[in-house]
């Protein structure tokens, strides 16, 4: 299983900037996907998912009316769209796939992709 992720990179406040992440090796749309990220010096946190039917996603307080998940199927790729970014954002980027039925909690996730750096000045 592979999870490519990119699209990072440098924006200044308020500014904006779309992730994308291709996955092989798996039956993508048998698997939940989502996007973590890790600031410096912090813990790795769920910050938006969305289940392998369909439905509302689920986003951490901290991003939620600013970015936005999606996915598409019959490009095995899944996406993140990063909107008022501030400061406070800049982290690295992690997409993930999980086939467990708790698609709401970071623990069941088990395919991480190598992370892409984006990172917010003020």
């Amino acid at each position: 299983v592979q999870l490519q992720a990119s699209g990072g990179g440098l924006v200044q406040t308020g500014g904006s900037l779309g992730l994308s992440c291709t996955a092989s090796g798996l039956a993508f749309r048998s698997y939940h996907v989502a996007w973590f990220r890790q600031a410096p010096g912090q813990e790795r946190e769920l910050i938006a998912a969305s289940r392998r039917s369909g439905g509302e996603p689920y986003y951490a307080d901290s991003v939620k009316g600013r970015f936005t998940i999606s996915r598409d199927n019959a490009k095995n790729t899944m996406y993140l769209q990063l909107n008022g970014l501030k400061p406070d954002d800049t982290a690295v980027y992690y997409c993930a796939a999980s086939q467990n039925v708790q698609w709401r909690m970071a623990v069941y996730y088990k395919y991480f992709g190598q992370g892409t750096l984006v990172t917010v000045s003020s």
